[in-house]
């Protein structure tokens, strides 16, 4: 039985609400139009703001449709305003994203998406964003070449590395944490 998502989305506000716990999902601050989160008032786990949190993503799939947004870039959108949110200060949040394998597609400018799959790159704006908010991404040499995605044709700000393999490890050996998801 598929239920109508007014309906799903009027139920949880009122079980939620019922209960004390009414929550608010929501993008922002860093990334407005991407990775919304929610909000968790009062966890037992606090969050400590005045520690930096260094993390690297493992970006290698894609969805198979080249229409969708790649969720595995979104996740640094939704780590960012997460902790933002939470109070964690913007300088504090230091994300890297190594993108490689099928995830190669996701970083290109929509010219390049276009003449490939015939539509604009629905990651072109996230990537941008996330660019701007200080992240960096770093496209493994590798696939680009084995997959045929020369770094002239991706998003400007994105860097060219040997290898994805070798980004990951020097990052980890700087204290980034790594995270593949």
């Amino acid at each position: 039985m598929k239920l109508n998502p007014f309906f799903t989305s009027f139920l949880c506000l009122f079980l939620c609400s019922s209960i004390g716990t009414a929550q608010i999902k929501a993008a922002g601050p860093v990334i407005k139009d991407y990775g919304a989160v929610w909000s968790i008032e009062n966890p037992d786990y606090k969050t400590s703001l005045d520690s930096p949190l260094k993390v690297v993503f493992d970006i290698m799939n894609s969805p198979d449709s080249p229409d969708s947004l790649n969720a595995s870039i979104e996740t640094a959108a939704r780590f960012l305003n997460m902790h933002a949110q939470a109070g964690v200060p913007i300088e504090n949040l230091k994300v890297k994203l190594v993108v490689h394998n099928k995830a190669s597609k996701d970083i290109c400018t929509s010219a390049a998406y276009q003449r490939r799959y015939g539509m604009i790159n629905p990651n072109e704006q996230l990537v941008k964003d996330l660019l701007n908010s200080g992240a960096e991404i770093i496209f493994c040499g590798q696939s680009s070449l084995s997959r045929g995605f020369p770094i002239s044709e991706t998003i400007d700000g994105v860097q060219l590395g040997l290898s994805a393999m070798t980004a990951l490890i020097q990052l980890q050996n700087q204290g980034y944490q790594l995270i593949k998801f």
